[in-house]
């Protein structure tokens, strides 16, 4: 996705005992499935929701221009002064900053530009490595609300956490939208607005990772709350029978080492659940650990 966002449309379908609404959002296929009576109810709250979805991409997306991002990432070492709901997300990146040491890190986007996490076998070199990791670090940024300094060349990137704040903000507006419960899906990332009346649960899948089947690793009952997964399906290198996952150390500028290959965390929020998720990537052989400390549930495959 560049440039300019695509064609965007709602298909509602029923199937299965509720119905279902279809959009593509953030590089993702996303849904919508709500007990709602009828498909006329269902492409309104679809829409509600959709449109929330819509606008944090055009807003976050860094692959698309005249956003806060695009103003920050081409500012050329300029001060940036951003809106409230730019300078909770930074918070909130600082934050997993800080707890991560630095293994989690907004401005390591830049990477891209030396791995390319296509299932081909290229290695970026040492040298190619060091010389883009002058332009990550957060501890290099001035942050002091509302007003964001970045060296110039540094950029920022909210792809970490944009999809999974997405969620809750299109789950908060249908809370408010109507009584029927709804479950929000954004390319695996999803959260339920409340219980149903009947107290139904929605049956989740978790995908089986390396797996030719698409039989799900394991299924479970959600009433309320939200899943999140980070993982190495789809984006990494296999050179000489080893995988390199795109997840990175943003301290190195290099694949965390003995990651799990998928790693889902249930929690009260898509955030929460996102966040504890990807630090669990982040902490590699010992990711199992770390989320028995944090007492949640979540589901680790290697």
């Amino acid at each position: 996705m560049s440039g300019q966002p695509p064609e965007r449309t709602i298909s509602v379908t029923r199937g299965d005992g509720c119905w279902r609404a279809k959009f593509q959002a953030m590089a993702s296929p996303c849904e919508i499935l709500c007990k709602a009576d009828g498909a006329f109810e269902t492409e309104r709250l679809a829409s509600i929701a959709a449109a929330e979805v819509w606008r944090i991409e055009d807003k976050f997306s860094r692959y698309l221009t005249g956003n806060i991002i695009s103003q920050i990432n081409t500012a050329a070492g300029e001060p940036v002064h951003v809106d409230p709901e730019t300078a909770q997300l930074i918070d909130f990146a600082t934050t997993l900053f800080e707890i991560s040491y630095g293994k989690f890190d907004i401005t390591s986007g830049v990477l891209r530009r030396v791995w390319r996490f296509d299932g081909g076998s290229e290695l970026p070199s040492a040298d190619a490595i060091a010389e883009v990791l002058e332009l990550v670090g957060w501890y290099k940024a001035c942050w002091s609300a509302p007003q964001l300094q970045l060296l110039p060349g540094m950029e920022i990137d909210f792809g970490g956490i944009a999809k999974e704040y997405a969620v809750d903000r299109a789950t908060a507006l249908l809370r408010e939208a109507t009584e029927t419960s709804c479950l929000v899906n954004l390319g695996g990332d999803l959260a339920v607005s409340r219980k149903s009346v009947d107290n139904r649960s929605w049956t989740v899948g978790i995908e089986s990772i390396g797996s030719l089947s698409e039989v799900p690793a394991s299924m479970l009952k959600l009433q309320v709350g939200a899943l999140a997964t980070s993982g190495d399906a789809r984006r990494f290198l296999l050179k000489e029978g080893i995988r390199y996952s795109h997840i990175l150390d943003s301290r190195r500028g290099w694949p965390v080492e003995n990651a799990p290959r998928s790693v889902t965390v249930a929690a009260d929020t898509c955030t929460q659940a996102g966040m504890l998720s990807t630090l669990g990537m982040l902490e590699g052989q010992g990711a199992e650990v770390f989320l028995e400390a944090q007492g949640v549930d979540f589901w680790c495959e290697r």
